[in-house]
């Protein structure tokens, strides 16, 4: 296993670049919010009320509802079966507060996991160009191509928040995990 495991390749083709980007993305995210305590989960900056904590349990929505719910139109069970979205639309924000690390990793650990299988079994049973189950009001449905791009453009946004967030936590600067990292949580991929 290379040091740096989580680099796309120099020269592959879509496929391996569009997942690649998007475990780039997923790694230094990890990174940024690895082995903090809960205070340090719920480190809140300036008039934010954003935290590392809400980062990992919103992501984690956000793997298990773009490839269970928007690809494949299932629901997204497991952890998310009660929850409080009826209530409050940042839930998943709100409530990181109440759970603990170790539960806030494995959550995000786990539906990464979901998705990079349920993303992999996808790709192999159509490719990138097979249309989503979930249709814009017009009728169109988006391609799988689509929602990888979306994941990546969610990333890319929460990943900026959570530079700015470790800082102040603990002074964490930089763009990629350090050679060998690998999350405390777990030791192989």
């Amino acid at each position: 296993m290379s040091d740096y495991w989580w680099e796309p390749p120099l020269a592959g083709n879509e496929v391996e670049h569009l997942v690649g980007a998007l475990d780039r993305l997923r790694t230094t995210f990890r990174w940024k919010v690895d082995e903090l305590d809960s205070a340090g989960l719920q480190v809140k900056i300036g008039a934010s009320s954003m935290t590392l904590g809400g980062l990992l349990k919103h992501l984690a929505a956000n793997e298990d509802y773009m490839f269970a719910v928007k690809f494949r139109g299932e629901p997204m069970g497991g952890p998310w079966e009660v929850n409080g979205w009826k209530d409050d639309n940042d839930w998943e924000f709100n409530s990181a507060a109440d759970d603990t690390p170790e539960e806030l990793y494995a959550l995000w650990d786990g539906a990464v996991e979901r998705s990079r299988a349920r993303l992999a079994a996808a790709i192999a049973d159509g490719g990138l160009d097979q249309p989503a189950h979930i249709s814009w009001p017009d009728g169109r449905h988006p391609s799988l191509r689509r929602l990888v791009c979306d994941l990546i453009e969610e990333y890319g946004r929460h990943t900026g928040h959570a530079d700015l967030i470790r800082e102040a936590v603990d002074g964490r600067v930089g763009e990629d995990p350090p050679s060998g990292w690998h999350p405390v949580s777990k030791v192989e991929r």
